[in-house]
C-alpha cells in the first residue's frame, strides 16, 4: 500500500516575540457535556504545574477525559490501542501572545486497574490551530499501545499529563492526577490466550476395501496421552475406533480396521470426547464397496476426491488518497479483493488474518502500523456448505482477522473478501509517499 502526502501552503500570522509567551498555564475547571458512548467520560482533580517562566504558581484544577480502546475483548499476547480523549483540559495560553500551530505536543499516562506503576504511555499530535492569547486549551487525543499479559477485567482511567511547547524556549506545563487514581473511564475483559492446535496425522493410504486396515500416524500430541483413532463421516463417528498412547515427543502410531462404507474421513482426539478445535484431521479416506455383485448385475463406482484450501488475489498494489501537510487525516482505500477456496471436505473452517508493517517514507519517516484500521466484508458465493463471517473493524496492526468460517458438520465452499482501509496520518508527517506491506495469512 502506497499512501502520498502533499504539502499546502498556509499563511500564518505574524507573531510578536515577548519574554516567556510561549508559556502554558491552567485555566478553570469548566466541565464540558459529552454524547453518551461506550466509554464514560469521568470528571477528576488535577494539580498543575505551570513553567515558572509564566509567572503562574502551581494550582488544582478539574479535567474531564475519556478513555476509549479498539478492542474490548482482547486475547492474552493482544495488543491493544488506547485512546486518551481530553475533553476539558486544565490548561490556557496566559499571555496575550498566540501561541502558533506546530509548537504545542501533550503526551501523558492511561492507569490499568488503578496500580499508578502499570501504566501505558500515550502521545498527542502537534496542535494544528494557534493557541490564542487568554483562551483556553483545546481538547486533544493521545494513543498509545499495551500487551495483554493476564486474562480478566482490565480497567483504564486518566493519568499525569505532560503539555510540552517547543515555541521560543521548550517549556512543560506538568498536570498530575490528585488523589489518584482518577475514577475509571473504560474496563475491557481479556480472554486466555488461544492455544496453536499443532496435532497432524497421516494416513498410509487414502482408500481401501471394506475391512482393510489403515497406518496412521500422527505428532504434536500431550505426552502419555490416551488417543483415540476413529473413523468419521463429517463429525460423525461411523463406528471405527481405537485407542493409542502418544510417544513422549507426542507422536502416535496406530492401525485401524475401517469397514462402514459410509467413513469419508479419519480423525485422532485426546480425552473422552471430540472436539474439532483440538482434534487433528479429518484426513479423507474412501472405502471401497467390495461386496460382491449380483449375477447378470454390474456395480458402478465413483470418488470425490479431496482438493485444498487456497487463496488468490486481485492485486498486490493498493493506492490510497492523499493527504494534506498540516492537515493529516485519512488516507483511504480498498483491499484488493481475495478469493478463498475450501475444496477439502471435512469438518474444519479456515480464518484469514492480516498484518501490516509500519509505512516508510522520505528520509526515515514512519508512520506506525497501528495507524492503518480496516472494515472487513466478505460473501459466500451460492451453494457452499459454509458461510464465511466478517472479521470485526479496527486496528489491523500484528494480527487481525478479515474473515474467516467456522468448524461443521460439513464444510466448503468459495468465498470473497473485501476491506474499506484507513491509515490514520499524523498533521505534520513529512511530504512523500510512504509504503508499508499488507501480509494476509490463511489457515
Amino acid at each position: 500500500m502506497i499512501v502520498s502526502i502533499r504539502s499546502v501552503a498556509k499563511r500564518r500570522r505574524g507573531l510578536i516575540a515577548l519574554l516567556g509567551a510561549a508559556a502554558l498555564a491552567v485555566g478553570g475547571g469548566t466541565v464540558f457535556a459529552v454524547p453518551a458512548c461506550a466509554a464514560t467520560a469521568v470528571t477528576f482533580s488535577t494539580h498543575v504545574v505551570p513553567p515558572s517562566i509564566s509567572g503562574v504558581p502551581a494550582f488544582d484544577a478539574d479535567a474531564t477525559a475519556q478513555i476509549t480502546v479498539d478492542n474490548a475483548t482482547p486475547k492474552v499476547g493482544d495488543t491493544v490501542t488506547v485512546t486518551y480523549d481530553v475533553i476539558t483540559p486544565p490548561a490556557n495560553n496566559p499571555t496575550t501572545l498566540d501561541i502558533p500551530a506546530g509548537t504545542v505536543l501533550p503526551s501523558g499516562k492511561v492507569v490499568l486497574n488503578g496500580d499508578p506503576t502499570k501504566t501505558v504511555a500515550v502521545t498527542g499530535t502537534l496542535n494544528t490551530e494557534p493557541v490564542l492569547g487568554k483562551a483556553a486549551f483545546p481538547p486533544f487525543k493521545m494513543t498509545g499501545t499495551f500487551t495483554v499479559t493476564d486474562p480478566g477485567p482490565i480497567t483504564l482511567s486518566p493519568g499525569d499529563i505532560n503539555i510540552h511547547t517547543s515555541y521560543i524556549l521548550p517549556l512543560d506545563t506538568v498536570i498530575t492526577v490528585n488523589n489518584p487514581p482518577a475514577p475509571v473511564s473504560e474496563t475491557i475483559t481479556a480472554t486466555p490466550a488461544t492455544t496453536p492446535n499443532n496435532r497432524a496425522i497421516t494416513l498410509g493410504s487414502d482408500s481401501g476395501a471394506a475391512g482393510a486396515s489403515v497406518t496412521v500416524t500422527g505428532s504434536g500430541f500431550t505426552p502419555g496421552a490416551t488417543v483415540t483413532v476413529a473413523g468419521v463421516q463429517g463429525t460423525t463417528a461411523t463406528g471405527e475406533a481405537t485407542p493409542v498412547t502418544a510417544s513422549g515427543s507426542g507422536g502416535i502410531s496406530a492401525t485401524l480396521a475401517v469397514s462402514d462404507l459410509h467413513t469419508t474421513g479419519i480423525i485422532a482426539f485426546e480425552g473422552a470426547t471430540y472436539d474439532a478445535a483440538t482434534a487433528a484431521g479429518p484426513v479423507a479416506y474412501t472405502v471401497i464397496d467390495n461386496t460382491p455383485t449380483p449375477p447378470g448385475s454390474q456395480k458402478l463406482t465413483t470418488s470425490v476426491k479431496a482438493g485444498t484450501l487456497s487463496m488468490t488475489q486481485a492485486g498486490d498494489t493498493v493506492t490510497m488518497s492523499s493527504v494534506n501537510y498540516g492537515e493529516g487525516g485519512a488516507s483511504t482505500g480498498n483491499l484488493q479483493t481475495v478469493t478463498v477456496k475450501d475444496f477439502r471436505g471435512g469438518a474444519t473452517g479456515w480464518s484469514l488474518t492480516g498484518s501490516v508493517t509500519d509505512f516508510k517514507g522520505p528520509s526515515g519517516a514512519v508512520i506506525g502500523a497501528g495507524k492503518l484500521s480496516w472494515t472487513p466484508v466478505c460473501a459466500t458465493t451460492t451453494g457452499s456448505p459454509s458461510t464465511c463471517t466478517a472479521g470485526s473493524p479496527g486496528t489491523v496492526g500484528s494480527g487481525a482477522t478479515l474473515a474467516s468460517a467456522p468448524n461443521g458438520t460439513v464444510t466448503g465452499g468459495q468465498f470473497t473478501a473485501d476491506a474499506g482501509l484507513s491509515l490514520d496520518v499524523p498533521a505534520f508527517s513529512a511530504t512523500g509517499s510512504y509504503s508499508g506491506v499488507l501480509t494476509l495469512t490463511l489457515t
